[in-house]
């Protein structure tokens, strides 16, 4: 049988490799999930975690169980998506639509790394992580890939509280509890999210369309998604300024959150001209550095002696 010719039903074991269970994870979206957990995890404690082997332990069972479970709601948002990844430019080449993997064998993987992760952070971590983790696997595997995504262009700004949870999931494994400034970590990606991804609508905008799904771009034309891009851009910029307000942060933060800030809304503002039809997605690269750099600012300032 050649490759020409084999359906995704005949799918065997020796023509999967381990690349497409690892390409079923979203390996590059998990590691900004982890990334930004990890980030959570070092802002809840005054200092360095200590180095010895049970203060470290749910810093590193938690980023194992955190990691495990963003790879399980992304496969299963690959497993329910398949249809339209196929007809994707973006997507078309992930392991289902292309027939490397079979849809039983990626739900069993799914929901093994699901199990898995949900053990150890029960055992290993706390109950309180578990349970939030669980609800955000479920709110973006379930709710938002079976439900928002066709229900409404809003999809993302509601489906955002899944893809914003990492840093409390990653403070609450620290600390057992749900701190304020866990929940500014949350407010930051939360309100991060539909720029990030109403750029990429635009670039893709005809593709939703021709698969049904109902993004902003779609349903309400491209010169409103980009005043929407504006608009949460300057949220965003406001939004990040709170870690210094509160003091959960100092100058050097402060400085480079308005540096970053200032990047967005010079990208925003691009896209509201619509001179660059390349624009779009350069804004949707950028909005990745940008959220990489904001929690790398976090971070060092958070060691930065005042």
């Amino acid at each position: 049988m050649n490759d020409e010719t084999q359906t995704t039903d005949e799918v065997t074991l020796k023509d999967i490799t381990w690349r497409d269970y690892y390409n079923l994870c979203k390996p590059k979206v998990v590691m900004l999930i982890v990334f930004t957990a990890v980030v959570g995890m070092l802002l809840a404690v005054p200092g360095a975690v200590p180095w010895s082997l049970f203060p470290w332990q749910p810093f590193i069972f938690g980023t194992i169980g955190i990691g495990l479970a963003a790879g399980s709601a992304a496969a299963i948002n690959q497993v329910v998506d398949q249809r339209i990844d196929a007809q994707m430019a973006r997507t078309k080449n992930r392991p289902l639509p292309t027939g490397h993997m079979d849809s039983k064998r990626a739900l069993a993987f799914a929901f093994a790394i699901g199990a898995v992760a949900m053990i150890i952070l029960v055992v290993f971590v706390n109950e309180l992580t578990a349970i939030l983790t669980f609800a955000s696997l479920i709110g973006y595997a379930v709710v938002y890939t079976m439900y928002l995504k066709y229900a409404t262009p809003q999809n993302i700004v509601i489906g955002g509280a899944a893809g914003a949870a990492p840093p409390v999931l990653g403070w609450t494994a620290i600390t057992g509890d749900i701190n304020a400034h866990s929940l500014l970590l949350f407010l930051i990606i939360f309100a991060w999210t539909p720029p990030h991804f109403w750029a990429l609508a635009i670039h893709r905008c005809k593709e939703y369309a021709k698969v049904d799904v109902p993004m902003l771009p779609v349903t309400h034309g491209l010169e409103f998604t980009r005043l929407q891009i504006l608009l949460y851009t300057i949220i965003l910029i406001v939004v990040t300024i709170l870690p210094f307000v509160t003091l959960m942060s100092g100058v050097f933060y402060l400085a480079g959150a308005i540096a970053l800030g200032l990047g967005f809304l010079y990208y925003s503002l691009e896209v509201k001209k619509a001179e660059d039809e390349t624009m779009p997605i350069k804004t949707f690269g950028y909005s990745i550095f940008y959220l990489m750099a904001l929690f790398a600012f976090l971070l060092i300032d958070h060691y930065i002696p005042y």
